[in-house]
């Protein structure tokens, strides 16, 4: 049985924290006692939620600065983007890139970005040793091989691809160290989870595509109309994520037998256009959004927290 999102308050977050990835976190915990430099690879079109907290919280007890590298970000909304930069660049021991990591020029700006964090590393004494990290299937694995412009990781269009760490030399007095992709045991956030799946974050046995495609369509609806309706050709006044899902059925013959609209189909149709950037650029979240998203839940939280079990008041 699929575990999915809670879609409303009062439903538990998602748990999702495989073994292999407990001993993962164990390694990058010991591991980062011996960098000078944290690199994080996030998606750019959903920076705040494709950050996993535990690594903000281990390079933080490790007093390390870190790279935000937001890649795809040809895929994401410039605009999006750029607020995003400024957002990471204000804050202290960090340093914000956007690239695309098939781009060999792009990558070629992480090494001495990286050295910017580190200038104790400048003398040419000791090697600047890097570790780069992240989430499953943003992309290190391709940015690793790019950076070493040699094929030293497997990359994947599944979560999960690089099992185990490897220290390689990047160049004259550079290290690398590339991690296994790293979730976080508990999903505190609805949107995060459903902004994680449906960039393919989160392996589909974890989730239910009917669902994230309907979360998605509500994000399109808000933000890209227009791309929504240029793709489609469908009106789009008026429809929520689930109607935009019937929409895409009857555009693109996504029917079973008997007449009845298949959704998975067309959930399916839906995804792969946002995740392949046929849609256009587009960003899930943005500085601003993830600030109101965080205040509203806590603020159902506090709401919740103020009621006993029976529903009544506490005093």
């Amino acid at each position: 049985m699929r575990a999915h999102f809670a879609l409303t308050p009062s439903m538990p977050a998602i748990q999702w924290f495989p073994g292999h990835m407990n001993a993962a976190r164990r390694k990058l915990s010991e591991t980062l006692a011996a960098v000078d430099v944290v690199i994080e690879v996030t998606d750019a079109r959903l920076p705040g939620a494709s950050s996993n907290p535990m690594i903000e919280t281990l390079r933080r007890f490790r007093n390390r600065p870190c790279l935000k590298v937001l890649n795809k970000a040809d895929l994401a909304d410039p605009a999006a983007t750029a607020a995003w930069m400024a957002f990471y660049n204000a804050r202290p021991g960090v340093r914000a890139l956007a690239i695309s990591a098939k781009k060999a020029g792009d990558a070629a700006r992480i090494p001495a970005a990286a050295r910017q964090l580190a200038p104790h590393r400048n003398d040419g004494v000791k090697p600047l040793r890097m570790i780069l990290t992240g989430i499953p299937n943003v992309g290190k694995s391709t940015l690793m091989n790019v950076l070493l412009k040699r094929r030293v990781a497997k990359v994947g269009d599944e979560p999960a691809v690089t099992k185990g760490q490897q220290t390689l030399d990047l160049g004259p007095g550079m290290t690398l160290t590339d991690t296994p992709g790293l979730m976080w045991p508990k999903i505190e956030h609805d949107a995060d989870g459903f902004m994680l799946a449906a960039s393919h974050a989160i392996g589909r046995n974890a989730v239910i595509d009917e669902e994230v495609a309907a979360r998605l369509g509500d994000i399109l609806l808000q933000r890209y109309s227009s791309l929504v309706a240029a793709r489609y050709r469908i009106e789009t006044a008026g429809l929520d994520g689930e109607a935009l899902l019937d929409a895409v059925a009857r555009r693109r013959g996504c029917v079973q037998k008997g007449g009845a609209l298949d959704l998975e189909k067309a959930a399916n149709v839906l995804l792969a256009d946002y995740r392949g950037g046929i849609l256009g650029r587009i960003s899930l979240e943005t500085p601003e959004s993830r600030e109101r998203m965080l205040m509203a839940e806590a603020a159902r939280g506090e709401s919740a927290g103020s009621l006993t079990g029976d529903g009544t008041v506490a005093d």
